[in-house]
């Protein structure tokens, strides 16, 4: 005999006035989770009630209906009928509509709650953005949106974010193939195929981080907050039609410039600008860059020039500022934490007294027309000139240093004569040197060298017995060598050999060692004479320890501890010349005393860890922090390996091999000073850890 399927009967739906309806002590939602009561009310007072109250007839102590219902399934929404009722938006006997179940039903209130609670399947977040995306194509701002959801404007715009994401890896996210936050990563660019080929690259690898994500889609850009684009700025930009990479989900720092070229042209054309305007004073030669490297100057002779009085106006403004910044320093003096206006009018009172105090200089119109300027970005994005360099070439010929290119020391420039016009130039292209006019000899040649040889043998004998002028001549000599950088060799044939750096660290300049030096050389630049036989006297009168100092500070210029490596065709330093180098190198740290996490440097990503292998990272992280520490990192790879080993290691004072401090024991010199064929243990390695080395910085997907 067939089975008869029993037909499904649904429980009647009737409006119920709001005053005949009471809660269930049988609902199971005990804890608040979701919506607040006040917005529900809110949304329900603008769309009506979207879903009917699930209600069971109060029966009285003869099991007879009241006429009362109460409700085990929506307990919120009532309570916000309730709140609209009591601010009389709502009549005590509207009709609400509800599913009515039958008294004597099988099933418990406590069942019907859970179940409405527990089988209601959450709308999927990527549902919500699609649908808040359509309203915005309906027309509602994102101000409408956020109002009517109870969200705030920047949700509203996280979320519309989300959904310009490429289709195909929205559709991962719809099948869980990806998480949110690796979703809100992708937002960073608006470029699909790149957030395509981004996920292809990484989608199996062990790691997908949403930090990686971001690093691979900006590695092409430029942060906002490089000096370049603060000193065109972001509107400048935009307006020239670039677009700015923002991340809605986290700091930024402003975004990321995305066309490279076009802020590099800006940056080129605005300097330009700056040094046309410049040029107006007349320099030969202006070189023009967004930054120069360390040392840029070495080799040219500064101007002396003279601060430009300040005038009455700018006095009485400078006296202004100062009592302002007095003020507010004296009524925040016991507060905890500035308030941000306070804090911020504190620090433009600070540049601006910075700004009076960096006076321009007022030079001899003589040396302006041999000398040049450069002009840079400064690391804040403002600009930078360096005025009043005179380059070897340029110096005047002896006997004529108070003439050169139509100036008088006295007059104007004849105007008559021809004119110069300023030679702008990039960063390190150099100008041609003039050439030097032929000098008529009294006296013939082999007379003149036989003659001053007597000269020069009886000042050696001369000078030997005097060691006072000794140390005047020599000072004299090393001070033009090092202040004046005059190309002359000068009649004392012992010198400073400048050492520069080829190769350099991006945070070489700014490290405290060159800040330092920097401060040293303007002291005693200030404190030296710019007339020769000024500067002579001045040595000469100074008493022993200045002149030490200034002797000390003179010689620490030659000092070359750089490792090089050795050509084996002969050209440029030997192996054991190299090692001599460091060996001498080690004995006058160990003579000072040199610590290099004293001196500032610590390891990081850029500096060490992120261009070496990870052998070498995990070396480090063994010797700074022990093997345990070491293996906790060995599985990660090598950009999280090297960014977690910057952590762990920031101040724990560990140095690489060729920073450290030798002991005499570990000098490789024998006992009567000749060179050991061992080299230093940091410069006789595996070959192959500096091919490993080569390598340089993986890609995540390569690894």
């Amino acid at each position: 005999m067939a089975t008869v399927n029993q037909k499904i009967t649904l429980s009647a739906s009737r409006d119920i006035p709001f005053n005949k309806l009471v809660l269930s002590q049988s609902n199971v939602r005990r804890v608040k989770a979701g919506v607040s009561i006040d917005e529900l009310a809110e949304d329900i007072a603008r769309r009506g009630l979207l879903q009917s109250l699930n209600v069971r007839p109060v029966l009285d102590g003869d099991g007879k209906e009241t006429g009362t219902f109460e409700i085990p399934a929506g307990g919120r929404r009532y309570r916000a009928l309730e709140l609209l009722a009591k601010k009389k938006r709502l009549a005590r006997t509207t009709p609400v509509p509800c599913i009515v179940r039958e008294a004597g039903s099988d099933i418990s209130a406590e069942e019907d709650s859970l179940v409405e609670n527990v089988q209601r399947a959450p709308l999927h977040p990527l549902d919500q953005f699609r649908a808040f995306r359509t309203l915005r194509e309906q027309g509602q701002s994102e101000e409408e949106i956020a109002a009517r959801f109870f969200v705030s404007v920047n949700i509203v715009k996280q979320r519309l974010k989300l959904v310009t994401v490429s289709e195909k890896l929205l559709d991962l996210y719809a099948e869980d193939g990806m998480t949110l936050e690796q979703l809100m990563a992708f937002t960073v660019s608006v470029d699909h195929a790149r957030q395509e080929q981004v996920w292809k690259a990484i989608e199996h690898s062990w790691s997908k981080e949403p930090y990686q994500i971001r690093r691979m889609l900006t590695e092409n850009t430029v942060r906002a907050s490089d000096r370049r684009v603060r000193f065109v700025t972001v509107e400048a930009y935009e307006e020239a039609g670039g677009t700015v990479m923002r991340d809605l989900f986290q700091e930024d720092d402003g975004g990321w410039i995305e066309d490279v070229p076009l802020l590099e042209r800006l940056v080129a054309d605005k300097l330009k600008v700056e040094a046309e305007t410049l040029a107006e004073e007349g320099w030969k030669w202006i070189e023009v860059a967004a930054d120069f490297p360390y040392g840029h100057t070495h080799g040219l002779r500064q101007l002396a020039g003279t601060p430009v009085d300040l005038t009455d106006e700018e006095r009485a403004s400078r006296e202004t500022l100062r009592k302002e910044f007095d003020r507010l320093e004296a009524e925040y003096a016991e507060a905890d934490e500035l308030p941000q206006e306070v804090d911020e009018r504190l620090g433009e009172i600070e540049a601006a007294l910075e700004d009076f105090e960096d006076r321009p200089m007022r030079y001899n119109p003589t040396e302006i027309g041999r000398a040049g300027a450069f002009v840079s970005i400064r690391h804040d994005g403002r600009l930078s000139v360096d005025r009043g360099y005179v380059r070897p070439e340029d110096e005047a010929p002896d006997g004529d240093d108070d003439t050169r290119a139509g100036f008088d020391g006295n007059k104007e420039a004849d105007p008559g004569g021809p004119i110069q016009r300023t030679v702008i130039t990039g960063g390190g292209e150099a100008e041609s040197p003039d050439e030097e006019e032929d000098t008529v000899k009294p006296l013939p040649e082999r007379l003149m060298v036989e003659l001053t040889a007597h000269r020069t043998l009886a000042l050696r004998d001369a000078l030997a017995n005097n060691p006072h002028v000794a140390m005047t001549a020599l000072l004299y000599k090393l001070v033009r060598d090092t202040f004046r950088h005059v190309s002359s060799a000068g009649c004392l044939e012992a010198s400073v050999r400048h050492v520069f750096f080829p190769a350099q660290a991006g945070d070489l300049k700014d490290s405290p060692s060159a800040k330092s030096v920097e401060e040293r050389q303007k002291a005693w630049q200030a404190d030296l004479p710019a007339d020769d036989e000024a500067l002579w006297k001045r040595i000469d009168g100074l008493d022993e320890a200045s002149r030490l100092a200034l002797l000390a500070h003179c010689v620490s210029f030659g000092v070359n501890a750089l490792y090089e490596k050795a050509n084996p065709y002969g050209a440029g330093p030997t192996s054991h010349g190299v090692q001599q180098r460091i060996h001498e190198a080690d004995r006058l740290a160990r003579a000072v005393g040199l610590d290099m996490v004293e001196a500032g440097w610590r390891p990081t990503v850029d500096n060490y860890f992120g261009r070496v292998t990870k052998p070498r990272i995990l070396e480090a992280v063994r010797e700074a922090k022990g093997e345990e520490t070491a293996q906790l990192i060995d599985h990660l790879k090598k950009p999280d390996m090297a960014k977690e080993a910057e952590r762990l290691l920031a101040d724990r004072g560990w140095l690489p091999a060729p920073l450290r401090l030798s002991t005499a024991d570990d000098a490789n010199v024998s006992d009567d000073g000749a060179e050991s064929d061992a080299l230093p243990a940091f410069l006789a390695e595996d070959e192959d850890a500096e091919a490993d080395c080569a390598d340089g910085p993986q890609a995540v997907a390569a690894e």
